[in-house]
């Protein structure tokens, strides 16, 4: 019952995670289509710098937002990675689960025929599988700190996201001041 709701709790983390790289993607979208305006808007309003200037300004603020999407990217693939891993520990676990059952079966089978050897070699068996659950279990820790240093990296990505979009949305100000 208790690895029941360990899959259940990993099925709302990983809907979580496709929820806030949903949301991160969006984010990522808005702050292009700004991206993109800002850049007309600087081009037909010229503000006094040369072309030659505003060349050089888009080239820093393009080199920033493949920077972004590089790092957008590297979470993408850490997620995806954290994600098979998970779907390998469930796969896993549930091998562990039919074996568990198979041995449980087993040790019914051996109780009833009253096989003091049998049984013996059963427990040791239902012992074994035992020990490899638990060691699931320490995998499925492991994976769900994994998991939970990715929402924190990715809340880090959303801050730094949101930063730049307020270092954009400062240009867009004190462009349209300037050209007031």
């Amino acid at each position: 019952m208790q690895l029941g709701l360990d899959v259940d709790v990993q099925k709302l983390e990983a809907e979580k995670l496709r929820k806030g790289k949903n949301k991160v993607e969006e984010d990522l979208d808005s702050l292009k289509t700004d991206y993109k305006k800002l850049r007309r808007s600087t081009r037909t309003a010229g503000l006094g710098k040369t072309s030659e200037q505003w060349r050089h300004k888009v080239k820093e603020e393009q080199s920033k937002a493949n920077q972004w999407e590089e790092k957008f990217r590297g979470a993408q693939a850490r997620e995806g990675a954290l994600k098979k891993s998970l779907v390998e520990s469930q796969n896993e676990k549930e091998g562990l689960q039919i074996r568990v059952s198979e041995l449980e079966r087993s040790l019914y089978q051996y109780r009833s025929r009253n096989s003091a050897i049998e049984l013996k070699a059963s427990q040791n068996r239902i012992e074994e599988l035992k020990e490899n659950i638990e060691e699931l279990k320490t995998t499925l820790q492991n994976r769900e700190l994994q998991i939970e240093l990715l929402e924190v990296n990715n809340e880090q990505w959303k801050e730094q996201f949101h930063q730049s979009q307020d270092q954009v949305r400062s240009r867009d100000y004190v462009m349209s001041e300037a050209l007031t």
